[in-house]
């Protein structure tokens, strides 16, 4: 058979496919659209994991039937939504959001409410009181880009330093305008704060750091994130997704009293409501 014919036979037969079996995403949008169906809502392992199974366990005294699904990465639960593969998600904040889209702006997802709050807090081996904190003294916070902002606008936030904008989740320590009290900020790798504590005044934490070295944000630290900070996590969906009222149904389960007092009593104050 020459090349022509064969091409011929190979294009009938992807037409013969397509015809019986219509598209992919055909099939996503009926998928999707099916009422009867259960919500497909996809959490990184752990904690999200955790309160979602919560979430599942309160829906279905409501008749309402949620799917739980887990994703060992920060990446794929954003790719499985724009591929209306979940109805929605629950394991980031709005900049991890932000810069997701900035990278992948077909993704079209959006933000619906608040859900929990992985608080970033001060804690030091050497100081009982923030009062007690000498000028001068050494304030250790995360390296990278993300946690080293967050851990900046906290120290903004709490009266140490000043920025050129208090509010800017880009910030690092150049954006620093005032530090009368002279403070060495040094910049040190996340997971190995924790660690460095003994060569510190304070330390800058983030939550998953500072519970695997057995340190509970509420309990053990000096000073604590605010609840409204930029980085509390959200419940994201899709912008086709915005008018579907099972979105009302999910929030209010899931910012009902009962959840929240499982996060309150499962957690201890390592992870907090942001509702």
């Amino acid at each position: 058979m020459n090349k022509i014919a064969k091409f011929l036979v190979t294009s009938a037969l992807c037409a013969l496919t397509i015809f019986a079996t219509g598209c992919g995403s055909d099939k996503q949008e009926a998928k999707k659209a099916d009422p009867n169906a259960p919500i497909k809502i996809g959490v990184t392992a752990g904690p999200h994991a955790e309160i979602m199974d919560n979430v599942k366990t309160l829906a279905e005294k409501q008749g309402v039937k949620i799917e739980v699904v887990e994703f060992a990465d920060f990446v794929s639960p954003n790719v499985a939504l724009s591929q209306n593969e979940l109805f929605a998600n629950s394991m980031q904040h709005a900049p991890y959001l932000k810069a997701t889209l900035e990278k992948e702006p077909k993704f079209e997802l959006v933000e619906v409410f608040k859900t929990v709050n992985f608080p970033m807090a001060i804690y030091s081996t050497k100081h009982k009181n923030i009062a007690d904190v000498p000028e001068g003294a050494i304030i250790g916070i995360p390296n990278d880009p993300s946690n080293g902002a967050r851990a900046l606008l906290m120290l903004a936030d709490k009266g140490f330093i000043q920025l050129k904008d208090n509010n800017d989740i880009n910030s690092n320590v150049a954006s620093i305008t005032s530090n009368p009290k002279n403070y060495q900020i040094r910049e040190l790798d996340a997971a190995s704060i924790p660690k460095a504590m003994p060569d510190l005044d304070l330390a800058v934490i983030n939550a998953n750091y500072a519970l695997v070295a057995n340190l509970n944000p509420s309990k053990d630290s000096l000073m604590i994130e605010r609840s409204d900070n930029p980085f509390v996590n959200i419940f994201v969906t899709t912008k086709s997704n915005l008018e579907d009222k099972r979105l009302a149904t999910i929030q209010k389960i899931y910012q009902s009293e009962d959840n929240k007092k499982f996060i309150e009593e499962h957690f201890k104050g390592s992870i907090t409501a942001a509702f």
